[in-house]
């Protein structure tokens, strides 16, 4: 035989139910949710800041735009590379600057442009080298700019020392030293 067991009115579950909705979300329920939240954005703060740093590298190599000209010609010419911004015919290194950089200064044909003013923290006082790639027998062939520790391609030579101190995570692809090969 069965046990007889009282069943519960409907009106009553629907009752409890409709109570349960009324109150929203228990505070446990409200934690987790702020805890997988803050989990989130601790995973993707580092990762803006560093986007915020290769930003302001962009920037930085757009101010250098009108350096290269000089030096070109200079190399075509004389087949030689400008010493200086003297001679290359640019400012003083400390007159041309923007919002990141500090300074753009020639020295034997390489551009070494130094952070500062508002770049980030990460780059302020770092300088990233920009250096031309040459032809020694051919003068006349267009100079390749080579960024950072990258190197020029074959046969090219990089003219200048390459003085960037930038570290490598910030620098852009084409600026880091080639991984060697298997």
């Amino acid at each position: 035989m069965i046990p007889f067991r009282p069943t519960r009115s409907p009106h009553r579950s629907r009752a409890a139910l409709r109570r349960r909705l009324a109150f929203g979300f228990t505070m446990i329920e409200l934690m987790v949710v702020v805890g997988v939240i803050a989990v989130l954005a601790l995973l993707a703060a580092p990762s803006i800041s560093d986007r915020i740093v290769r930003d302001q590298i962009v920037e930085a190599s757009k101010l250098i735009e009108f350096a290269k000209p000089p030096i070109q010609v200079s190399w075509t010419t004389l087949a030689t590379m400008p010493v200086d911004n003297d001679a290359a015919g640019l400012p003083p290194a400390t007159s041309i600057v923007n919002n990141v950089v500090s300074s753009v200064a020639i020295e034997s044909g390489a551009i070494q442009v130094t952070f500062g003013n508002r770049a980030n923290a990460a780059l302020r006082g770092k300088i990233l080298s920009f250096r031309p790639g040459v032809v020694e027998a051919s003068p006349i062939v267009p100079i390749t700019w080579v960024c950072g520790h990258a190197s020029p391609p074959v046969p090219m030579n990089a003219r200048g020392l390459d003085k960037t101190s930038v570290p490598d995570r910030y620098l852009p692809l084409n600026c880091r030293a080639a991984a060697p090969g298997p």
